[in-house]
């Protein structure tokens, strides 16, 4: 049984459970995860998602992850895309009212990539964007990505089960200052590669932050 969440986010629904830590250096901004899709058991304690913010922890970020309306503690009932990107707005709108003119850094995994880069792309609190394991064969509308203007760093497996290589290829070639990351003979859930995922977060959390 995972622990609860230490905090909950007013939502349009009620509430969205929530985790917040501090990291154990000095704070350099703020950040949100979005964990994997809610129907095949996604949560905001998904192993890829605790990374992501582990990293994200290191390069000296407060650090917020939820779960998805629906989930663990949070109200109401999974709505796919729609649901998701309303779900990303709360949350978002409670880490600037609690961080306010701080730099915001949106990472999502998955579905809350889908989620998380429509929503943090047209933000302008949101200064840089992760997208890890994006599906782009499994949502075929990302081309809204391509429009993107901030850092964006896409973290990939070569055996992703959900998004060939080449499927994201034809994204990010189409993103000119996109950084991609790709993590030979692995799966979508990074299983042997999570220290080299919360490595490869941090370093480019750190980086983007000492180049603005």
């Amino acid at each position: 049984m995972y622990p609860q969440g230490n905090l909950f986010i007013p939502a349009s629904h009620g509430r969205l459970e929530a985790i917040l830590k501090d990291p154990s250096v000095e704070r350099r901004g703020v950040a949100l995860v979005c964990h994997p899709h809610p129907l095949g058991g996604g949560t905001m304690h998904n192993k890829v998602v605790f990374r992501a913010a582990a990293g994200l922890n290191d390069a000296g970020l407060t650090v917020i992850r939820f779960n998805f309306r629906g989930v663990g503690l949070s109200t109401g009932v999974h709505n796919e895309i729609e649901g998701g990107v309303q779900d990303v707005r709360d949350a978002l709108q409670f880490l600037a009212g609690e961080y306010p003119g701080e730099d915001i850094t949106l990472a999502g995994f998955s579905f809350g990539s889908r989620t998380g880069m429509q929503v943090g792309m047209s933000d302008d609190r949101v200064k840089r964007l992760i997208s890890i394991g994006t599906p782009v064969e499994k949502y075929n509308d990302y081309d809204f990505l391509t429009a993107v203007t901030k850092p964006i760093l896409f973290v990939h497996g070569t055996e992703d089960e959900f998004c060939s290589v080449q499927s994201l290829r034809s994204l990010t070639d189409r993103i000119p200052h996109a950084d991609v990351v790709l993590f030979e003979n692995s799966g979508h859930f990074f299983d042997e590669h999570l220290q080299e995922l919360r490595e490869t977060v941090r370093d480019w959390t750190l980086k983007k932050l000492q180049t603005g």
